[in-house]
This record gives C-alpha cells, structure tokens and sequence, in this order.
C-alpha cells in the first residue's frame, strides 16, 4: 500500500483555492496600477534601501487589499495606505534584528579560576569567618562594613559615627590580627 506524502505545489495552490476563495476587487487594481509610483516613493522616503522600499508597498497593499470591504470612503485610499505604510515600517523597526558577526575571538572574558575544590573553598570561607568572629565588635563591624559590604573608609565612618582615621587604624589592626590567625595560616 502506497501512500502519498507529497503533492505538488500547483495541486496544492489549487485545492487551497477552492476551499477559501478571495474576493476580487477590480478597483482595488486599478486603483494600485494608478498611484503605484506615488506610493513607492513614499515607501522609498520611510528605507534606505529600493528593495526594502518595495517590500514595505507591498505589505503595506496586502493589508489594505484585507480591509478593502471595511473602508467606506474610497476617496482617502492614498491616506490609509501610508498610514499602513508608517505603521509597517515602526513594526519592522521594532522588530529588528540585531546583527551579528562572524569574529576570531570571543567577547566574553575568560572565566576566573574558582580556587580548586568547592570544599577547600568552603573551608577557607568558614575558617574566614571564625577569624572575623573573634575580633573585637568594633573591629569585626568595621572589618565586615569595609569588605564585605564594600563601604569606602569614609561611608563606613559615616555609618558608625567614628572619624576616618579611626577606621582606618583599627581595620590595619583588624588585617594584622586575621594575618596572625593560625587557622588562617594553615589554609595559605
């Protein structure tokens, strides 16, 4: 048993013609072989390029040959068609496609090297923190303000109501104790 999978293109034009038959509109043709020139100048003001211009038209006259029943008064034809000509091409704009290129090298930087073991890392993060916990609240405040919230000297002055000197001196202390920290120390 044999069974058809593919019908050529002129057998299918020909059945879709005949379950959904379009109107003609005679008027409709004359009317685009007579402003025709005028409007594709328009189209040609709205691209830059001749060929994109008339594409534009031609959109442009399928939506109007759609809505040729709905528009009463035939004498604004030329109207309705730029304005379909406008909102077309705003579309098309809307919609544009960036552009891409063909480049040797990629433009994503490469990736940093995370440090080895996920559980080294997470030990040193720890171990971090147990240190910071065993400085002084004021130091461990200021520590914690400085680089994990990344506060400048001055906003981290600000936020505990203490001179910049003070902060920088007692972060210089804080540094120097978690350099001496021998849980620390194992970890470089």
């Amino acid at each position: 048993m044999t069974t058809l999978v593919c019908t050529s293109a002129s057998d299918a034009a020909t059945s879709a013609r005949q379950t959904r038959p379009y109107p003609s509109f005679p008027s409709f043709s004359s009317y685009v072989r007579a402003r025709q020139p005028v409007l594709l100048r328009t189209a040609r003001s709205l691209t830059a390029n001749p060929s994109d211009a008339e594409d534009l038209l031609q959109t442009a006259l399928t939506k109007t040959y759609v809505a040729w029943e709905r528009i009463e008064d035939h004498r604004a034809l030329d109207g309705y068609v730029r304005r379909a000509l406008l909102n077309t091409r705003t579309s098309q704009w809307r919609k544009r496609k960036v552009d891409e290129f063909v480049c040797d090298e990629l433009p994503e930087p490469e990736p940093v090297p995370c440090g080895g073991d996920p559980a080294e890392r997470q030990a040193l993060h720890d171990a971090m923190w147990r240190a910071i916990g065993k400085l002084p609240a004021r130091q461990r405040a200021m520590v914690v303000l400085r680089y994990y919230e990344d506060l400048s000297e001055a906003q981290t002055a600000e936020v505990l109501g203490v001179s910049v000197g003070t902060v920088k001196s007692a972060v210089s202390r804080a540094l120097g104790k978690l350099r001496e920290d021998p849980e620390l120390g194992l970890v470089r």
